[in-house]
């Protein structure tokens, strides 16, 4: 696959920054002149990933969010954001629906979100090096 457009971000992990991420993803995957509702979704699965970010990743400090977003010439966008914060222990339990380390208002429900905006995910970790996070999304009508 040809990629014909990348771009790399690297902010603080804070919770004012979340809007941030997810419009800058947004209007960068825009170049492929998506739905709204395929605009929305990239937008939502950004969104959660960059919370579990803030939420889980840096517990006791503050750390970075890295960004990587690249456009393919036939419409697929591939996003990942890492973090090199605690890791999780069982990225399969993680990804169950409904369970959450964090307690309080959390849902547990940020990678069920992720997976269902998204042709396909895929969550690699490791505890005390950090988590990455890839969402793929084709947009309709590219490539074809």
């Amino acid at each position: 696959m040809q990629v014909i457009n990348e771009m790399k971000l690297v902010i603080d992990a804070l919770s004012v920054n979340e809007g941030y991420c997810r419009v800058a993803v947004a209007t960068f995957v825009s170049q492929l002149d998506p739905t709204i509702e395929e605009l929305n979704d990239v937008k939502t699965s950004v969104s959660e990933a960059v919370t579990n970010c803030i939420v889980h990743a840096y517990p006791k400090k503050r750390g970075k969010i890295y960004i990587t977003a690249r456009l393919y010439a036939d419409g697929l966008s591939r996003v990942t954001i890492k973090d090199r914060g605690i890791g999780i222990e069982d990225v399969k339990k993680a990804r169950e629906p409904l369970f959450t380390t964090a307690g309080g208002e959390r849902s547990g429900l940020g990678f069920s979100v992720m997976e269902s905006f998204s042709d396909k995910l895929t969550v690699r970790s490791k505890p005390g090096w950090g988590t990455s996070v890839t969402i793929e999304k084709r947009i309709a009508g590219k490539g074809k």
